[in-house]
């Protein structure tokens, strides 16, 4: 049954570091738009050290936790159950509490992903490039083992991304191919790029942003535009930000916290938008 919309309950982000989040905006403007007017969320500074402890000292009030580095994986030993989503990259992004005390883990990046990428008429491709490696790869590997129907090449500075990569292929059933970062540029030839880099790691390749580029997903959201997305909108291609994939990744985090379907997803984006602007 859905809380009452006075109940008083909590909830959180948690990592380290932390202000940077937009999760509250967010969440909050959906608590607003819903008349959840005795919900709360807060963000907390938490590394892998306090997390256990932090999770203890929760009452009854809490119904849930988003979280972002270094907690995805961390969190998996002190939860009672976790997901498919979850566990098919072993990241948990989202905590539901539930009134008899179990805490159960979910993985909203990934469906996040593919909301965003379908939200700009992308359900379904024949291949796809990544660009990085990271635990944010993984996650775009598992969204691409929803919706491509062909080869994905990861763009990558190491022989051990690499094989990382390869590995997470063949856990996820995805064909996937690796080669060097030094050829980055060929990715951008792609029918879909995503680019789960940090801030300015990316911004050499913008000079070889093709005439006609498809579609990038750049999931970094501020600074934004990244150059790679400036350059990739001057050409005429499609650009995906990170903004798309927090707000839709953020939605079903609501969803699931509140058990309130659907959550207000353009009102948590203007929220996520207004504060972006005011930075």
């Amino acid at each position: 049954m859905p809380p009452r919309a006075t109940d008083a309950r909590r909830a959180a982000v948690l990592g380290s570091p932390i202000a940077h989040s937009l999760s509250p905006v967010l969440h909050r403007a959906a608590y607003d738009a819903l008349g959840l007017s005795g919900w709360s969320y807060d963000r907390f500074e938490t590394d892998e050290a306090a997390l256990p402890g932090f999770l203890d000292r929760l009452g009854p009030e809490w119904a849930g936790l988003s979280l972002t580095m270094p907690l995805k994986r961390a969190v998996i030993p002190l939860l009672d159950e976790i997901s498919d989503t979850a566990a098919s990259v072993d990241a948990v992004n989202t905590v539901v509490l539930t009134e008899d005390g179990r805490r159960l883990g979910d993985n909203t990046d990934i469906p996040g992903i593919v909301a965003a990428l379908s939200e700009h008429g992308i359900d379904e491709v024949g291949s796809a490039a990544i660009l990085g490696a990271g635990a944010t790869a993984s996650s775009a590997l598992a969204a691409l083992s929803r919706i491509c129907t062909g080869q994905v090449v990861a763009y990558v500075r190491s022989e051990a991304r690499a094989a990382e990569m390869r590995r997470w292929g063949e856990r996820l059933e995805v064909d996937v191919r690796t080669a060097d970062w030094a050829d980055a540029g060929q990715a951008l030839r792609a029918p879909l790029v995503i680019a789960t880099t940090p801030a300015g790691a990316t911004d050499a390749l913008a000079a070889a942003v093709p005439e006609r580029p498809a579609t990038l997903f750049d999931v970094l959201y501020d600074p934004w535009p990244t150059e790679l997305a400036a350059r990739w909108s001057m050409f005429g291609g499609a650009v995906v930000s990170g903004l798309d994939l927090l707000v839709h990744q953020a939605v079903l985090q609501v969803e699931r916290m509140t058990g309130r379907s659907p959550a207000p997803l353009e009102a948590m984006r203007h929220a996520g938008e207004k504060a972006l602007a005011g930075r």
